[in-house]
C-alpha cells in the first residue's frame, strides 16, 4: 500500500516489529516523507490516535509500507468539503445582509 496524507492506518507487527502486540497503534497520516529509505519502508508523520479517533500524540514512524493496514480512505480534499456559513451570516459578496447594516472594519486584530 502506498500511504497518503488523511489515510488512517493501522501500524502493527507487521509493518514494524516495534509495533507488535499491544505497541501497535492507530495512525492518521498527515504527511509522508520523501527521504531515501531502505526499498518498500516509508518515513510518515502522523498522530497517533484513541480508541473514540481523537490525536493523542505526533509522531513519526519508519515503517513498511507491506505491513500498513488501511482503516479509512483519504478524506475529500478541503474545496470539496467547505462549510456552509453559518445561519445569520452573510457571504462575502454582502448580497444577504439587511438594508441600511453598516459593517465596521476599522478595528485591528492583534
Amino acid at each position: 500500500m502506498v500511504p497518503k496524507p488523511g489515510d488512517v492506518l493501522h501500524v502493527g507487527n507487521g509493518a514494524s516489529v516495534q509495533f507488535g502486540g499491544d505497541r501497535s497503534l492507530i495512525f492518521r497520516v498527515i504527511k509522508v516523507c520523501d527521504r531515501p529509505t531502505y526499498d518498500g519502508w516509508v518515513w510518515l508523520t502522523g498522530y497517533s490516535l484513541d480508541r473514540a479517533g481523537n490525536a493523542v500524540d505526533r509522531r513519526e514512524v519508519f515503517v513498511q509500507r507491506a505491513g500498513l493496514r488501511l482503516i479509512t480512505p483519504a478524506a475529500a480534499p478541503a474545496a470539496a468539503r467547505a462549510l456552509p456559513a453559518p445561519p445569520g451570516h452573510a457571504g462575502r459578496s454582502g448580497t444577504s445582509r439587511k438594508a441600511g447594516t453598516t459593517v465596521s472594519t476599522s478595528r485591528r486584530l492583534r
